[in-house]
């Protein structure tokens, strides 16, 4: 059993639990998830305010949710939140953990994009642009060979390059939306047939 422990945080708690994740934020190239390790010593080694399954627990559910994998912080302070008192001190947890999470990285783009925009006629701004585009279509590219598993040879290949040419085409040549073509791929799926 996951019981929870019985803290008191004091309003300079909250705002160190706001800056920690503040600074984690700006840290976490590659995502939050990479900064686990340092939440960890502080949330649950230096501060004592998770228990390791709490914050175990927090990691396991934000993954296998459905939804962006950023999920966790809010586990976390939402933990912290309920060991420090109740559903108020819960809201107030995740409030913090969130907000220092996402205001320095969700800034820093915004000024990035916003400068790279009002710059757009600069031959450096634009250099830099066509030289991230077929970077970012050989990750998409890649992904999506990874998930199609066209790499493994466990199933007949023609099948799935049938797929994923059928795929292509419905995306490229009709207004079918997006979500439609995930529901019918979790359909094939779900009774064996991809």
């Amino acid at each position: 059993m996951n019981t929870p422990l019985h803290i008191t945080l004091a309003v300079g708690d909250w705002s160190d639990l706001f800056l920690h994740f503040l600074g984690l934020s700006l840290l976490s190239i590659g995502g939050a998830i990479t900064t686990v390790a340092e939440m960890h010593r502080y949330l649950v080694v230096e501060q004592h305010w998770l228990t390791d399954a709490q914050f175990n627990a927090s990691i396991v559910l934000a993954q296998s949710a459905p939804g962006p994998n950023l999920l966790f912080v809010a586990l976390m302070g939402w933990n912290v939140g309920l060991n420090a008192g109740g559903f108020g001190t819960a809201l107030l947890g995740v409030l913090a953990s969130m907000a220092g999470i996402l205001i320095p990285s969700t800034t820093l783009t915004y000024l990035a994009a916003h400068w790279g925009q009002r710059n757009r006629h600069r031959l450096t701004v634009r250099a830099f642009k066509q030289g991230m585009a077929p970077i970012v279509v050989a990750l998409i590219v890649a992904t999506g060979w990874i998930l199609t598993g066209v790499n493994r040879a466990t199933e007949p290949e023609l099948a799935r390059w049938a797929l994923i040419a059928v795929t292509v085409l419905l995306v490229w040549r009709t207004r079918i939306h997006l979500l439609w073509l995930l529901a019918a791929g979790a359909l094939l799926g779900w009774h064996g047939l991809i």
